[in-house]
């Protein structure tokens, strides 16, 4: 299993952009210390806790102090970009990057983001945005002159007007991914996810934000199904999902990290409310055969969080990927260690180097892939 990191970044409110900027720097090289191989930077426009409206200011930035980590803004939220636009600044960072960079799309998960640009806030539009916006952004990394004109949006590609040997004056600048191909992963939150069904239709790279294990095999089966209905073939390997993860060296180290550090005061003041309000905790509830009653702050670090030793985690993890048939890249979830992150950082170690190399991808799934 591989080992990634998403930057939501889920800093106290409060805490300035500059403070913000330097932790998710200060993460990204974390990150590759600990042997991670990418980094996700969440983009959000109103989320005080979510407070990062541009992950390239912070990639470029990154960039500059790794060798290694690759790096996506994960993701665009395409419904608030303007296709064309977006392609190019995509396709530029690309080029900087020269390999390390790789693109997160998706639509959008809150209200206050689409009132801000004038969409509904029931997100009706937003399915349509995407698939309108994404075939722009195609267009325009091939270079070849087209114009759409959709319900939602236009775009095109101009052509390149040469009027006579050696004019340069109309040349057009190649801002097209490097080495032509650009990998694209797709974040899903819900059961039988629309976003990883268009993930699948298109052979795009699936990332499921953990709610709950049924929650879960309902992503795989919806994005294998589309893939199939496609005439793609579906690869597990590339599967990714986000989960919250704490490791300590013994059990009661990782959960007094918890329960007194930024991950437990995230969950107390910020998540624990956002996972009633859209209906994910109900998720977890199912799991656990518990009620709504049962459900407070411990009760969430052992049932929706991966707290403890590696032994534990190690064990949690293949439990659920037996039951779920596993994936091919852990994507941790950041949280806010800022005044003291040394112990969030040893985690992050702990996590790819004594956890990661013992989880793997059932034998049976391993065993129809190579058949595949």
């Amino acid at each position: 299993m591989n080992t990634g990191l998403i930057h939501v970044p889920y800093t106290k409110p409060g805490t300035s952009a500059r403070a913000t900027f330097d932790y998710a720097v200060e993460t990204a090289i974390a990150c590759e210390e600990a042997g991670f191989t990418e980094m996700m930077v969440a983009e959000h426009a109103t989320q005080a806790w979510e407070n990062i409206p541009n992950p390239e200011l912070v990639i470029a930035a990154a960039v500059r102090h790794t060798k290694r980590l690759k790096f996506a803004p994960m993701a665009h939220l395409l419904p608030y970009h303007n296709p064309a636009s977006l392609a190019i600044q995509v396709g530029w960072m690309s080029q900087i990057l020269e390999g390390r960079y790789f693109l997160g799309i998706g639509a959008g998960a809150y209200a206050y983001d689409a009132i801000l640009r004038g969409l509904p806030p029931d997100f009706s539009e937003h399915n349509g945005r995407v698939r309108e916006a994404f075939e722009i952004m195609k267009g325009v990394w091939k270079r070849q002159p087209f114009k759409f004109e959709g319900k939602y949006y236009k775009g095109g590609f101009p052509e390149e007007n040469h009027t006579k040997e050696g004019d340069e004056q109309h040349l057009i600048a190649d801002h097209s991914p490097w080495g032509g191909k650009l990998d694209i992963a797709v974040t899903g939150l819900s059961a039988n996810s629309a976003s990883l069904k268009f993930a699948g239709e298109q052979g795009l790279i699936p990332v499921s934000i953990y709610s709950g294990s049924s929650i879960l095999k309902t992503h795989w089966e919806t994005y294998e199904k589309a893939a199939l209905s496609k005439g793609l073939v579906p690869d597990r390997s590339k599967y990714h999902v986000s989960q919250n993860i704490l490791v300590a060296d013994t059990d009661k180290e990782a959960q007094k990290l918890f329960l007194e550090g930024g991950m437990g005061y995230c969950w107390e003041k910020y998540l624990w409310p956002i996972y009633e309000r859209f209906g994910m905790m109900e998720g977890f509830i199912v799991d656990a055969g518990a009620s709504r009653s049962d459900v407070n702050l411990r009760w969430i670090m052992d049932n929706c969080c991966v707290v403890g030793s590696p032994k534990t985690v190690i064990e949690k993890l293949n439990r659920l990927f037996e039951f779920t048939g596993g994936w091919g890249t852990l994507q941790v979830q950041s949280f806010d260690y800022s005044d003291n992150p040394k112990p969030w950082f040893e985690s992050l170690k702990l996590i790819a180097n004594e956890v990661a190399p013992h989880v793997k991808l059932p034998a049976a799934v391993t065993k129809h892939a190579a058949n595949g």
